[in-house]
């Protein structure tokens, strides 16, 4: 009986995904010229943006240039023997290094121009799952499924990185990390994990060894932290439990803003008045969908847009000043800002465009039937990350 009763689970389980397959099928044919898409030969696990170029990590086990303007891949950076799954800049005075960290524990350093391989780090016990760099103090901070974060003095000697420290706090994988310099010198550092605890760091320097004491503690998330950001006396969250909120680290005496709801999983979100553009708009990634929110009042955010942008899971969303020389030689900037996805494209959209709502066809999904869980040596979380990575669908 038993027997039977999981060979009918099994059926419904593939029949469901077949359902699901067939549905992602369509969808792409019908969001194929949607968002200037660039198709990927991998999915994008990481992307940072400067000027025209993105770099973008990949679950192919390379991190890529790609000019946003063309669509050209301009550089590979060969050398991880698993998927990229981190990356972040550094600007030194002479030179731009690209930071990877990846699946194999390592953390590479390369020369971003010459693509010339600067150190390789065994950095970790499992996966690197964030990367952070604080250019001012030369620091960078790794996070891992090991459930560490780790301090390391930048250099560009041709060595593995020296190690300035270690955090154990954190009892499950720690996903996200953020940083900041405060105007009286005081280094903050921001850690998100995937129970959903978010912890505010004072850093110290002594001796080239970094220590922390906890500032503050946040829980107001049910589970994972998908994406942070730190900035202007705020901390915006997004999470698994289908929220963004906002915490002030600074008291005052505003109620809390109540949590920006959605009805799927936020897996991104880009808070456009903590980037260089500051305009008071909030944009989220939550299943296939983008959301834009006027956030004027953050007590009553407005909805302006709800966009069916990918065929599969928003993961990243990037702020991209399109710089542009017109006939006349007058230098332009837009603003765009830039998406990666689960369905292994990178699209690029007008934010003047993406502010304005559009019609939107009534598309009917397919329920979602979870499968039971399997017996593995991996983590809930590890397993639906290994999912999506290895899901071609």
């Amino acid at each position: 009986m038993a027997s039977a009763e999981k060979s009918g689970a099994e059926y419904l389980i593939s029949e469901n995904q077949l359902i699901i397959a067939e549905s992602r099928r369509k969808k792409s044919e019908r969001l194929k010229s949607v968002g200037e898409p660039l198709q990927l030969p991998g999915k994008a696990l990481a992307i940072e943006i400067l000027e025209n170029d993105a770099w973008v990590a990949e679950n192919t086990t390379v991190a890529r240039k790609i000019d946003l303007v063309s669509g050209h891949t301009t550089k590979i950076y060969r050398g991880h023997r698993a998927p990229v799954s981190a990356l972040t800049l550094w600007d030194t005075d002479s030179s731009r290094i690209l930071i990877t960290g990846s699946w194999d524990k390592t953390i590479n350093l390369w020369d971003a121009e010459t693509k010339e391989l600067i150190s390789s780090t065994d950095a970790h016990e499992d996966f690197v799952k964030s990367l952070l760099v604080i250019p001012s103090v030369k620091l960078l901070v790794s996070g891992s499924s090991d459930k560490l974060i780790r301090f390391w003095n930048l250099s560009t000697e041709h060595k593995p990185l020296q190690s300035a420290g270690s955090l154990s706090s954190h009892t499950r994988p720690v996903e996200c990390l953020a940083g900041q310099v405060l105007p009286d010198g005081t280094v903050e550092l921001c850690t998100g994990d995937t129970m959903g605890i978010i912890r505010l760091w004072t850093l110290v320097n002594r001796d080239r060894r970094w220590t922390c004491s906890l500032k503050s503690e946040f829980n107001h998330h049910r589970t994972k932290i998908s994406d942070l950001y730190l900035g202007s006396g705020q901390l915006w969250t997004a999470s698994d439990d289908e929220t963004v909120q906002v915490r002030d680290l600074i008291e005052t005496e505003n109620k809390t803003p109540p949590p920006i709801t959605h009805s799927k999983a936020v897996r991104c979100l880009l808070p456009l008045f903590l980037t260089e553009l500051q305009e008071p708009y909030l944009i989220t990634g939550s299943g296939d969908f983008l959301r834009v929110y006027d956030v004027s009042s953050v007590a009553e955010p407005e909805l302006l847009n709800e966009i069916d942008a990918h065929w599969h899971d928003v993961t990243h969303l990037r702020l991209w000043m399109r710089q542009a020389v017109t006939k006349n030689n007058q230098k332009t900037v837009e603003p765009w800002i830039v998406s990666t996805s689960l369905d292994a494209t990178i699209k690029r959209w007008r934010l003047s465009e993406l502010l304005v709502p559009q019609p939107k066809p009534k598309v009917t999904e397919p329920p979602v039937i979870v499968p039971p869980p399997q017996n593995t040596a991996l983590t809930l979380e590890e397993e639906q990350e290994l999912d999506d990575l290895l899901d071609s669908d």
